[in-house]
Order: C-alpha cells, then sequence, then structure tokens
C-alpha cells in the first residue's frame, strides 16, 4: 500500500485540469469551420460535398442574390469543405467548444449578388465567379485587356450559349425541336 502511494505521488497529476486550464488540440484537429466571406466566390462545392447536409445554397431570382448558409449543429466536422474549396474561403479551426444558449447562434450566412445574362437578362452565376474567372486568366498569363473583352461570355448562361452555337442552316439537319429552338 505505501508502495502504491509513493508510486502516485511520483506520477502526479495524469488528467488535464479543463475547462480552469485550456485544453490543448493536436495540429490537424478538425474543428469548428471557420468561413471568409469576402474569400468566398460563390461556387457552391463545398454545399455539394458535404454529406450532412450543413451547408446549403439558395438563389433567389427574383432579388438576385445567392445566399450560403452554415448551420453548426449538422456538421460532423468530416473536412470535404475545406477541401473542395477553391479559394480556401472554408477551414477547419482548432476551436471545439460551440455550446451556446440560442439556436440562432449555431448559423453562419453570407449573401452574394448574382450576375444576369446579357442575353436573357435572368440572374444565374455569383458576380465573384466571374470576377474570379478573369483573374484566372490574367494570373495565366492572359492580357487583363483581353481577358476584361471577354466578360461579356462569362456573363452569358449556358442556355442562352448554346442557343448562339447551334448552326441553322438548310444543309445541316439538327433535328426538328433543334430547329425550332434554333429559329426562335
Amino acid at each position: 500500500m505505501l508502495k502504491l502511494l509513493k508510486t502516485i505521488i511520483k506520477v502526479g497529476d495524469t488528467t488535464v485540469k479543463y475547462p480552469f486550464k485550456p485544453y490543448e488540440v493536436c495540429e490537424d484537429f478538425r474543428g469548428k469551420p471557420e468561413y471568409n466571406a469576402e474569400q468566398c466566390i460563390a461556387c457552391a462545392a463545398c454545399t455539394m460535398a458535404c454529406p450532412a447536409n450543413a451547408l446549403t445554397m439558395n438563389t433567389d431570382r427574383s432579388t438576385g442574390e445567392r445566399k450560403w448558409l452554415l448551420f453548426l449543429g449538422r456538421c460532423i466536422f468530416c473536412g470535404r469543405c475545406e477541401e473542395v474549396c477553391p479559394t480556401k474561403a472554408i477551414r477547419l479551426s482548432q476551436e471545439f467548444e460551440m455550446a451556446v444558449f440560442n439556436k440562432a447562434d449555431l448559423f453562419q450566412e453570407a449573401i452574394f449578388k448574382v450576375a444576369d445574362c446579357h442575353v436573357c437578362q435572368r440572374p444565374f452565376a455569383p458576380r465573384k465567379s466571374i470576377d474570379y474567372a478573369i483573374s484566372l486568366l490574367v494570373q495565366s498569363g492572359m492580357d487583363p485587356v483581353e481577358a476584361e473583352a471577354r466578360r461579356h461570355q462569362f456573363e452569358t448562361c449556358p442556355e442562352c450559349k448554346r442557343k448562339q452555337n447551334i448552326i441553322s442552316s438548310p444543309g445541316v439537319s439538327l433535328g426538328q425541336h433543334l430547329n425550332q429552338e434554333a429559329a426562335k
């Protein structure tokens, strides 16, 4: 018995004095997602990759806005959102204490303006995504003036691009339904 007491005294405290002393986590710990709305381009890659549906993105065509929403109550801290984000706008922090008194405090949101198509005037893509694509062209070596001249191509919705690319000529048979679309 005396030998056991000597061993206990020699070893000392084996537990952490949490919550009175901060709990240290390892570098690779996956905690609360931190979101930087200024860096986000609203591409929705994170919302498609989230297996728990903690991330959602809705586009309101009447107001021309896209709303990004994170509900921490559903997050499983898997890190898929961090992996797929092209601009590193979302990353997992080492913060793990997320207790709140109000459920609304578990929600994070950001609102983005959506660009209208030059042809049909319907909103279709976030302006920040279009600006990001043009900046990638400049970064890859294209002249900034030439890249800006291509903005109208990026600000045209896919449906209008398809209509513009359909060749309507008597020698080419596109099928009855496609010829009617091209005639419109």
